[in-house]
């Protein structure tokens, strides 16, 4: 088959080929691994018009304006069609006034799935259109079946009949050897926890911070790494720390670093630990699973998914400081190393960029 990605969004702050695939690795693994059986097209918009070859994937670079491909996308929608796809993969669910005219343009023989994005169902105006849109996709791909369900009970997708599960995103890392990735990071304890996100209310770090303080205190050889990009809640963060300043070596506050050297990161802690109340898929997450760190989640939608509801990790109410407490104390129950295999090996299984690949390809098999 020949598949085209494309999606609506102009990205004009990169200029080159290389470093745009290689900010969008971890979704452009699933291309390639697609192309080892079928043929892959991805339209990429950024500052740059070319064509370029990459890992099987025929990656054809556009320039459009952003307000064509907001109100009226004729020209990459024909460009599509000039491709002869057999099916076109549609990225995010926030575009369907643009589907409905690809859909025009395609007619019916072509199969258009669209991918969710962490995107919620829209209100007003959108949410009709993405209702009117519905009857011109064959078919919806969401990181979790259930959180597709959820776009049918507010009422912008009519049924769960298209809807199909598969992870948006895979990871670039793998296992390295501990005590080497220990020597790069310079981490320290018995176990190690790592916290990888936003410092912001939606993904809760103050509740992660008082329930792994009480931890410490039965477990004072625990550490918790906290690596973030934002930090909007540090200020609180600190304020707490420096309350309990007897604990507060246990958490130790890395701040940014260069998304490669993550691999080392991960491959130095026992447990990735989240505090989220929502995410669309759980990138993070992932990334730790193929280093084979246990998961320590929230109890939402994606993360059940990810975790093949909790069989490979340790799930929790999100904002419950006490589940949190408790499963903190099931890590030292818990046999390690059978939960880092069942983790490590159901990535491998359903969440690596081969496994997706697979999930897309059986959903175009069947339209």
């Amino acid at each position: 088959m020949r598949f085209v990605f494309a999606s609506y969004v102009y990205s004009p702050n990169f200029h080159e080929p290389e470093a745009w695939l290689k900010r969008i690795n971890a979704y452009a693994g699933i291309q390639e691994a697609l192309s080892r059986t079928n043929e892959v097209i991805s339209i990429e918009q950024i500052n740059y018009r070319g064509r370029h070859l990459s890992g099987g994937v025929d990656y054809r670079f556009k320039q459009y304006w952003a307000v064509a491909l907001r109100f009226y996308p004729r020209k990459l929608n024909r460009f599509i069609k000039s491709l002869q796809p057999d099916v076109v993969v549609i990225q995010s669910l926030n575009f369907p006034l643009q589907v409905m005219l690809l859909r025009l343009i395609l007619g019916r023989r072509v199969k258009i799935i669209v991918q969710n994005h962490a995107e919620r169902p829209a209100t007003g105006l959108k949410k009709q259109l993405q209702r009117l849109a519905d009857n011109y996709i064959d078919a919806y791909v969401f990181a979790s079946y259930a959180m597709g369900v959820e776009w049918v009970a507010a009422g912008n997708l009519a049924s769960a009949a298209k809807i199909h599960e598969a992870m948006e995103v895979s990871s670039v890392f793998y296992l390295v050897n501990a005590e080497v990735a220990k020597q790069h990071t310079g981490v320290t304890g018995n176990p190690v926890f790592l916290w990888i996100g936003r410092l912001n209310e939606n993904k809760d770090p103050l509740n992660v911070v008082k329930a792994f303080l009480r931890f410490t205190q039965q477990e004072p050889n625990a550490r918790l790494y906290m690596i973030y990009h934002t930090d909007e809640l540090l200020p609180a963060i600190r304020a707490m720390l420096d309350a309990n300043s007897h604990l507060g070596h246990n958490i130790v506050l890395v701040g940014k670093v260069p998304h490669h050297d993550l691999l080392y990161w991960f491959n130095s802690a026992d447990f990735i630990i989240s505090g989220s109340h929502y995410e669309g898929s759980g990138a993070a997450i992932c990334e730790a699973m193929s280093c084979a760190c246990v998961p320590v989640v929230t109890d939402i939608l994606s993360f059940r998914m990810i975790t093949n509801n909790g069989v490979c990790g340790i799930l929790y109410p999100p904002g419950d400081e006490n589940a949190l407490l408790e499963a903190l104390y099931k890590t030292r129950q818990i046999d390690l190393w059978d939960k880092r295999k069942r983790s490590l090996e159901y990535f491998k299984t359903n969440l690596s960029f081969e496994a997706i690949a697979r999930q897309i390809e059986r959903i175009a098999q069947s339209l």
